[in-house]
């Protein structure tokens, strides 16, 4: 929580509010750099469907050298506080892109099991399309539902641009798959776990913070390069035309 970042540069950002630790809700945020490397950026107690707590981690970052006007890809959940809290604090150059996991996910779970079996599937195969056509097999995928399913074909069209994000930027294969969902910052949740169930006693949201942190600080000394990190060039490019940057990735 007292790193300085400001000689790193980082070049997407994972947010996810989904980690709960004795029943206090965590925000955390990692950081890939140029050259592939995975870095935890830090955390807050609290929702990222808190607005106010997602300032707060990103006015932390900001704080410690993270400059927060740099363009960068940000992979987040579906937290509209979250996605707020990016606009608000990191200007019109931040690109988003929303999980796909957590879309699928979001519609499915509105719909019976046999119908989300072959919609699951459907949206898998939208995501494989270039923008246009997937958007499209998107958009008629909803209007299919919207009369016996109308809460499930809502959720297919709400932030449909952002499920695209990586796609417009001309990221594909490994790479693509890797910043098409937030499991980066999900797959250090077992280490999460097994650290924080060492105290059996949790006093109050900070010791839970605290527990929390060494659990990701454990799970970072396995961390590994983002998969297809030797195309982090593409996604720079995408971002900062003629940035110094891209040519470091090269």
């Amino acid at each position: 929580m007292s790193r300085d970042l400001s000689q790193i540069d980082f070049v997407a950002v994972y947010a996810d509010g989904g980690i709960i630790v004795a029943r206090h809700h965590i925000i955390a945020a990692v950081g890939v750099d140029a050259q592939g490397k995975k870095h935890v950026l830090g955390l807050a107690p609290g929702s990222s469907e808190n607005a106010k707590v997602v300032k707060d981690l990103l006015g932390a970052l900001a704080q410690r050298g993270f400059d927060l006007n740099i363009p960068r890809l940000w992979v987040i959940d579906g937290s509209k506080a979250l996605r707020s809290g990016i606009e608000q604090m990191c200007g019109k150059d931040a690109r988003v892109q929303r999980c796909r996991i957590h879309k699928i996910r979001n519609v499915t779970e509105r719909l019976p099991k046999d119908r989300a079996e072959q919609v699951r599937w459907l949206m898998k195969q939208a995501f494989k399309l270039d923008t246009l056509k997937g958007k499209q097999r998107l958009k008629e995928l909803a209007r299919d539902l919207k009369t016996q399913h109308p809460d499930a074909a809502a959720s297919v069209i709400e932030g449909l641009d952002e499920m695209f994000t990586i796609t417009g930027l001309g990221i594909t294969g490994e790479l693509a798959r890797c910043l098409a969902t937030t499991n980066v910052i999900e797959s250090p949740n077992s280490a999460v776990r097994r650290v924080s169930g060492r105290a059996t006693n949790y006093k109050d949201a900070e010791m839970a913070l605290r527990w929390t942190a060494a659990g990701f600080l454990e799970a970072e000394k396995s961390f590994k390069k983002l998969r297809g990190h030797a195309d982090l060039k593409t996604l720079i490019n995408g971002l900062r035309p003629n940035s110094a940057s891209l040519k470091k990735a090269a």
